[in-house]
């Protein structure tokens, strides 16, 4: 009995039959009406085998306590479970043989478990390699046809670019004998050109043996200067060499604003896309550039008139024969020294900048252009310049004109383009302006040089506004926009002008001093 109950513990028939309960629960939803049947059915021979050997095994207890061994447990607690023939006799079956059955049918559906999952598992890889096999072929298979489409768009590539080369060798060698014949009318041309250099160098020899050798140096060419009687008076305004240069350098002033200054907006694009900004620095490079000409051009009649003053004795007047070496040496003058100091004066002005990767160096040649046409145009008898201007000032229709992108309903300008050129009071060449609405003193783009040129509240506007409490919290200071003149700039004998075009009080005071403090022995 005992060993009978040690085996079939040591079998595990309930662990089994527990293992099949919840595979069962866990595959239930999965399998189909007769899988869950035949499960069923299995668990239920699993466990009636069990309860067999169990009832053999209480029927071996019940035996040992003799006829009436048991009874009254067995019918308290077991008849009323049992129907009708519930014993059955074990027949030649051994609870030994019982036992080795139920192990070897829980072994067997171990292995047969351990089988179904590794060929479910197989299975189931065996559905994914060839699902990566299929995408793999997919892909190749794309791939071949983008293959087939990039080979046939290059095969028509191909073709083009050979019909487009048959093309352009054609024209190419077309080209080449357009050059060629070019080339033959230039030789021919240019044997015209030498002929005219070869005259003009003659004329130049005979020019040079009229005025004399001419020396760049200021004392020789003061010390071998003399002065030749004329019909007309080199001061005349009619005289042929103020109009004919005046002419040139009008000429000139123009091609600068249609040329020059449209190379030098190209110039500044590449470093700065602001179109305003762009076109302040121009407008303030050729002012600057005629204030510095107009200094340095003083000064250097100054010279002229100190050093005449010992040898001159007529019989024309002093101020002509100053005026007439001006006109025969117009060139002697410092260029690289007035362009810097134009750069230097761009960079000192707050209203106008560059990337901190530029420099204003970049207009450059721009600069010198102005610098070269500034000094010739203040070298003249009766010399031109440009009209004194600021920002929000009011628009003067014979000064300027508008600019294409201009609100024409605007009285102020809110920037200027291109200086106006003058005479005296006479306009000669229009400039170009800005106008438009909202224009105010805090958008200036020009700084004043002087207190007489900076723009004051009753200049630009009307005293009932200029006096009032709600524009005087938002109007600029004019001595806050206004800067103190240079030392160097007051040396002229005239001084900077008044609004009203005839020199200021103090201008003349200090040109004066200025004058005084000059000893001739320093030139």
């Amino acid at each position: 009995m005992a060993d009978s109950l040690r085996r079939l513990v040591n079998i595990g028939t309930f662990t089994v039959l527990q293992d099949k309960l919840e595979k069962w629960l866990s595959d239930y939803y999965i399998n189909t009406c007769d899988q869950n049947v035949a499960r069923g059915c299995e668990i239920i021979e699993l466990n009636a085998k069990v309860q067999g050997q169990l009832f053999k095994l209480l029927s071996v207890c019940a035996s040992d306590g003799g006829m009436y061994g048991g009874a009254n447990i067995i019918k308290s607690r077991l008849l009323p479970w049992l129907g009708q023939n519930f014993f059955t006799s074990g027949g030649s079956v051994t609870a030994d043989t019982s036992l080795s059955v139920l192990a070897e049918a829980s072994a067997k559906d171990r292995e047969f478990n351990d089988l179904q999952d590794m060929y479910e598992k197989s299975m189931d890889d065996l559905e994914r390699d060839l699902q990566s096999m299929k995408t793999e072929n997919q892909d190749l298979r794309d791939e071949l046809q983008e293959a087939r489409l990039e080979l046939d768009s290059n095969v028509r590539s191909l073709s083009g670019d050979r019909d487009y080369l048959d093309t352009e060798n054609r024209d190419l060698k077309r080209k080449l004998a357009d050059a060629q014949d070019e080339i033959a009318k230039l030789r021919v041309r240019a044997g015209l050109v030498d002929d005219y250099e070869r005259k003009m160098r003659n004329l130049r020899d005979e020019l040079s043996l009229s005025y004399g050798k001419r020396d760049y140096n200021l004392s020789d060419s003061l010390t071998s200067y003399r002065y030749t009687s004329r019909i007309t008076t080199p001061l005349a305004i009619d005289d042929p060499v103020q109009r004919v240069r005046q002419q040139n350098l009008v000429a000139r002033f123009n091609d600068m604003f249609a040329q020059d200054r449209l190379d030098a907006l190209d110039t500044l694009r590449r470093y700065s896309d602001d179109h305003e900004n762009n076109q302040r620095i121009i407008y303030t490079a050729i002012s600057e550039a005629f204030s510095t000409a107009k200094l340095a051009f003083r000064q250097f009649k100054m010279k002229v008139r100190a050093n005449l003053a010992k040898t001159h004795y007529g019989p024309e007047t002093l101020e002509e024969a100053v005026q007439d070496y001006v006109n025969r040496n117009s060139d002697l003058y410092d260029l690289p020294g007035m362009v810097s100091d134009v750069i230097r004066a761009l960079n000192r002005n707050p209203k106008i900048f560059l990337p901190p990767d530029a420099t204003f160096a970049i207009v450059q040649p721009f600069i010198r252009e102005a610098c070269k046409l500034a000094w010739q145009m203040s070298a003249l008898a009766h010399p031109i310049d440009i009209a004194a201007s600021t920002d929000a000032e009011l628009f003067d229709d014979n000064k300027y004109r508008r600019s294409y992108d201009s609100e024409y309903s605007a009285p102020l300008v809110n920037h200027h383009i291109w200086p106006c050129l003058m005479q005296g009071i006479k306009t000669l060449v229009k400039g170009e302006a800005l106008t438009r609405r909202g224009a105010s003193l805090s958008s200036s783009g020009r700084r004043s040089r002087s207190p007489t040129r900076a723009l004051s509240p009753t200049r630009a506007l009307s005293p009932s506004r200029a006096f009032s409490p709600s524009f005087r919290s938002r109007s600029v200071s004019p001595l806050r926009r206004s800067r103190s003149p240079s030392p160097r700039r007051c040396l002229s004998p005239l001084g900077r002008r008044s609004p009203t075009g005839s020199p200021s009080r103090r201008s003349i005071l200090r040109s004066s001093k200025a004058l005084r403090s000059i000893s001739p022995k320093s030139f």
